[in-house]
């Protein structure tokens, strides 16, 4: 009997022995089962670029053809319609990549702008005004007196230095002839040295072909300064934007500015246009005779192409911004951009353009996190 418990106290011990042997074993195992790595994270960070549309302030310049614009003029434009305009206008500014960065737009290329006085109205609109956003602006010597401008906010870009680049015309007498002026910024967005240049090239008045070379000049002024950019510098950070009045693969676009949509085949000084792509698939910012096209165009230069990019800033993802309320829902222009004026009739809309935006990604350091 004696032997019968020492027999069963033995396998009971054996037993629980086994038992806690084979608990620690899966403790130590459990322990030991490599960390899945967690998914990357990055900081974003917004470029965009928004055509106005006739941006005008109701004070008559007696230097430029602003009559239009006016109380008195064709428009009527008054003080109520311009308030209307920079309400409409903020409204769309707050909403430009919000969806993925609250902060919105961190730099954002601006044209049809009279002057300072209407960005500054803009800017201090309630929509916007927590945002801080400042700008570069210098006026340029087109006729109608409109200008191009950077809007930032400082807490993600600080300009360094800026310069107009004019733009001349071939005329029919011996008078000089200007467009708008290219606007180039160099400053720091978050850490990264950047060039941004802002665009509003001559329109196809006239026709396209009659144009062409107009547009293409502008183009090979904007070509000419990236050109002594990368001559100290070939992996500058370049980011071209603007309403071209072209569309990515017309010749002002993809030959005079050197530019191409294909990462394959795309030459060493070449621009990346993301939109060839965009516009491919049926998406266009504005529309004529509903054909679409892309005349806002966001470009880079290859440093900022993954995985290859200098410095932490990369290009994610290009977009254009059409929220419900931007867009024709009736009518013969169906589906097209809401436009501020039908003629002399004000729509009380936004833009004859969407605008169009860029992501640019800063991978979050894990170990920081």
């Amino acid at each position: 009997m004696r032997y019968i418990k020492n027999t069963v106290h033995c396998l009971l011990f054996v037993t629980c022995f086994t038992v806690l042997l084979c608990s620690c074993k899966a403790a130590i195992k459990k322990d030991t089962v490599p960390i899945k790595p967690m998914p990357q994270r990055h900081h974003s960070c917004i470029a965009a670029f928004y055509n106005f549309e006739n941006f005008y302030d109701t004070i008559n310049n007696q230097v430029v053809d602003d009559e239009e614009f006016l109380p008195s003029g064709a428009k009527h434009y008054s003080s109520f319609i311009y308030n209307k305009k920079v309400s409409n206008l903020a409204t769309v500014v707050q909403k430009i990549g919000a969806d993925i960065n609250d902060d919105g737009p961190a730099i954002l290329g601006a044209v049809e702008i009279e002057n300072d006085t209407v960005l500054q109205d803009l800017i201090k609109h309630p929509l916007l005004k927590n945002r801080g956003y400042l700008f570069v602006h210098e006026n340029s010597k087109d006729l109608r007196g409109i200008d191009v401008a950077l809007l930032y906010q400082p807490k993600y870009f600080k300009p360094l230095i800026h310069k107009s680049l004019t733009v001349q015309l071939p005329s029919r007498n011996k008078l000089p002839y200007f467009t708008r002026d290219i606007l180039y910024v160099k400053g720091i967005l978050l850490n990264d040295t950047v060039h941004i240049y802002v665009n509003h090239w001559p329109s196809r008045r006239g026709g396209q072909k009659r144009s062409t070379e107009s547009r293409s000049i502008a183009a090979r002024v904007c070509r000419s300064h990236i050109n002594t950019l990368f001559a100290e510098d070939p992996a500058a950070k370049i980011i071209v934007m603007g309403d071209l009045n072209d569309n990515p693969s017309d010749y002002s676009v993809s030959h005079a500015l050197q530019s191409s949509g294909g990462l394959k085949m795309i030459k060493k000084s070449d621009l990346y246009n993301p939109w060839v792509e965009v516009l491919a698939k049926g998406n266009g910012t504005l529309a004529n005779r509903d054909a679409w096209g892309i005349f806002d165009q966001i470009l880079v230069s290859q440093s900022w192409i993954p995985p290859k990019h200098t410095g932490k800033l990369f290009l994610g993802s290009s977009h254009i911004f059409k929220d419900f309320f931007m867009v024709e829902h009736q009518g013969r222009f169906k589906g097209y951009p809401l436009r501020t004026w039908d003629g002399n009739q004000f729509r009380d809309g936004f833009s004859d353009h969407f605008p169009t935006f860029v992501v640019l990604l800063e991978k979050i350091d894990q170990k920081m996190q």
